[in-house]
């Protein structure tokens, strides 16, 4: 043990061994923090009536982005539709666990999608999925700003 001690020391300046054991202080706890997290993550399929479809749109691209710009706990909420078929609109919903995900269902522009949206349309399917890699997310969408 004095052997290492002592490498250690030679090796290192005083300041760069503290920065060394603050570093990996740091990513420990950063990997212990996102394991304890429960983020959510969900598809939700979506089939509007091609007579409302340009309404919709532009009423979710409202919430969206409202949900992402007014709450923390909101990640990523990320509609597209189909090349194929503009009536199959696909959402990709990312909170930080299932409290905000509840927080954000009592938002005035959440309300104000559903209750506007709900007859336009004419399937909904809200698919659960869980993250392969929850640690590579977090350089997901600070890539897209580079």
């Amino acid at each position: 043990m004095k052997k290492l001690t002592l490498n250690l020391q030679s090796n290192f300046s005083k300041g760069r061994f503290l920065c060394l054991v603050f570093t990996i202080v740091f990513l420990i706890s950063g990997s212990i923090s996102a394991q304890k997290k429960d983020m959510m993550v969900r598809i939700a399929e979506i089939e509007i009536y091609p007579e409302h479809l340009s309404q919709y749109k532009a009423i979710l691209k409202e919430e969206s982005a409202a949900s992402v710009k007014l709450e923390p706990g909101v990640l990523a909420i990320f509609p597209m539709y189909q090349k194929s078929d503009s009536t199959q609109i696909r959402i990709i919903e990312i909170y930080n666990d299932k409290d905000a995900y509840q927080a954000h269902l009592k938002t005035p522009h959440f309300q104000k999608y559903k209750t506007t949206t709900t007859k336009m349309v004419k399937a909904l399917k809200l698919v659960e999925m869980n993250t392969i890699d929850p640690e590579s997310m977090k350089f997901l969408f600070k890539k897209i700003n580079e």
